[in-house]
């Protein structure tokens, strides 16, 4: 059998972690990059072994080869690389989030329905091995019915490699001179740029941007929202420029007396070790007989189990799973694949990716408004008009 063959659109950080889920696999293979900066595929083809690096977008497209493409490019160009890809008939990865806006949504899903191909919003959250575990345990009544969900998000800045001027925040902060060895992995300064403009990241980088990891989860572990209340502030990343945290997002979940919370905090002079980024997460399950505690996704802060039960007055601890981050990813390529190779949905389809947008874009309506919004009736936005990136550092104060 011959391997599907799939091409990288944008060869950024994040797209070190695509790579892997294509090691092994006898029926795909990662064929090609495309980058608008050719040293960059060039570079990026020649470190991982990729026979291929296009001039153009079109070419991709244009190769009739090529099955599918994964695009790992900012978020205000995701809607219309989406559409040329289906209308070429190539099937179609994109790196969450979805888009900008819903109505931009509902045109790439109509664009994959018209060209019969494939659409998958590549969101790795869901595919994390210790969720995976924890989401099994509870389909197999392990902790009764689930009455709520708390996740705490916490961005670690002491000695960090990726976050913007890690070390005049810790400073501001107040944090002293602290002999600790580097920690994360170095981040591309211009990534930040964009991503803390909103007329081409579509929302902060904090709530909506990664955040979309953490409502995919939300949604995917027990399923529709009713409505949301949020509190978005601001921290400094820059004198001028700020990021959407601390933060509290509450949910109910539609149909159910189950609620949730997510706590959202940045801590400029704390040490968060991890190979990624440095941002801790843990998640508590409770259920009606017992409770569930995911220790840990992106970083390693906490060094124990990364899925550990409470039942019965005895903890359990899961350790046999793989619990990096890259494993997440490699999941999240294999779903990609074997979406294609078996004709079945993505985890992740364009219609469930739109409504974890809908959910990002309500929680972050809902702190505007300063008022709970109901999901059903969230209006949606148009897409805003695009600013140069160094518009960031000329907002208007509020």
């Amino acid at each position: 059998m011959e391997k599907m063959k799939f091409v990288l659109i944008g060869c950024g950080r994040i797209a070190t972690l695509h790579v892997a889920g294509y090691k092994d696999r006898d029926d795909a293979v990662l064929y090609g990059v495309y980058d608008k900066k050719k040293t960059a595929a060039e570079d990026f083809a020649k470190e991982y072994g990729i026979e291929k690096v296009y001039d153009t977008y079109e070419d991709v497209l244009n190769d009739p080869d090529v099955t599918g493409v994964e695009i790992l490019v900012p978020h205000h160009l995701h809607c219309a690389l989406t559409i040329q890809a289906c209308n070429a008939k190539k099937h179609v990865s994109v790196q969450k989030p979805m888009a900008m806006n819903l109505e931009e949504c509902d045109k790439m899903i109509a664009a994959a329905k018209e060209n019969g191909v494939k659409l998958k919003v590549f969101e790795n959250f869901v595919h994390y091995p210790p969720y995976l575990r924890a989401k099994k345990l509870i389909a197999e009544g392990e902790i009764g019915e689930i009455k709520g969900v708390r996740y705490k998000m916490n961005n670690g800045g002491l000695c960090s490699i990726n976050v913007p001027a890690a070390k005049m925040r810790a400073k501001m902060g107040g944090a002293a001179e602290v002999e600790l060895p580097p920690t994360g992995w170095k981040v591309d300064p211009l990534s930040w740029t964009w991503r803390l403009n909103e007329t081409l990241s579509g929302g902060g980088p904090v709530v909506f941007d990664d955040g979309y990891h953490k409502f995919s989860i939300f949604i995917d572990l027990i399923g529709d929202v009713e409505k949301v209340s949020a509190w978005i502030d601001e921290t400094p990343v820059l004198p001028g420029v700020t990021q959407d945290s601390p933060a509290v997002v509450m949910w109910k979940y539609k149909d159910k007396k189950v609620y949730g919370v997510w706590d959202i905090t940045a801590s400029e002079d704390l040490y968060i070790k991890g190979k990624y980024y440095t941002c801790d997460e843990r998640m508590e399950i409770t259920g009606s007989r017992g409770i569930l505690w995911l220790t840990r996704c992106t970083a390693e802060m906490l060094p124990v189990a990364p899925l550990i039960m409470y039942k019965d007055g005895k903890m359990t601890e899961f350790r046999d799973d793989p619990c990096d981050w890259q494993d997440a990813f490699i999941n999240s390529t294999h779903d990609f694949i074997d979406c294609i190779k078996y004709d079945r949905d993505p985890i992740l389809t364009g219609e469930k990716g739109r409504e974890v947008l809908k959910f990002a874009l309500a929680a972050i309506d809902s702190s505007k408004k300063n008022s709970e919004i109901i999901l059903d009736s969230y209006e949606d936005k148009p897409v805003p008009k695009k600013k140069g990136v160094l518009s960031i550092f000329f907002k208007k104060k509020k």
